[in-house]
């Protein structure tokens, strides 16, 4: 069942996009960090929208972890550590469900003292496991366990089924 069509989720990744510049419109720079394929597909679009509202210095990077089982392998960011010191930087991913891999998506982070550390994400599932909640969202949903809401983003192409 499609939940969001390609125009649908645009606009609320539009809409992530200016909350985030209006709660950080004074930094020099955000960081965004997509976590794994699926939210460096979302930070990169949001990067393209960003840009488009103001002129200030947004950095794309990528938080790599395994989702089933994040203590199996380190969890790393592809920037050098002392680049994020002192910097705001926003936590991407497109579908946050029990919050286990928010949760650990943050080790890499506690290495150094970031400014503010955020998390932005297209759809918020409102059964979570872990102590770890959204500052942006584009569209929270009440689903079962047994549900999988899928994000694709082919090309320019996004949709939001649930399975």
């Amino acid at each position: 069942m499609q939940i969001l069509s390609d125009h649908q989720i645009q606009q609320k990744i539009k809409r992530l996009a200016i909350e985030i510049l209006e709660k950080n419109f004074e930094e020099k720079e955000i960081i965004l960090a997509g976590l794994n394929n699926s939210g460096y597909g979302l930070a990169e679009r949001l990067l393209q929208e960003m840009k488009d509202v103001i002129d200030i210095k947004i950095t794309l990077s990528r938080l790599s972890i395994n989702p089933a089982n994040p203590i199996e392998n380190d969890i790393s960011i592809n920037m050098d550590v002392d680049a994020l010191k002192g910097k705001v930087i926003i936590i991407v991913d497109d579908v946050a469900n029990t919050g286990r891999t928010l949760f650990y998506a943050f080790q890499p982070l506690m290495n150094f003292l970031p400014k503010k550390v955020e998390v932005a994400v297209l759809v918020d599932r409102e059964h979570k496991s872990f102590p770890v909640s959204c500052n942006y969202v584009g569209l929270s949903l009440a689903t079962t366990l047994n549900e999988n809401i899928e994000v694709e983003f082919k090309g320019k192409e996004m949709s939001m089924h649930l399975n």
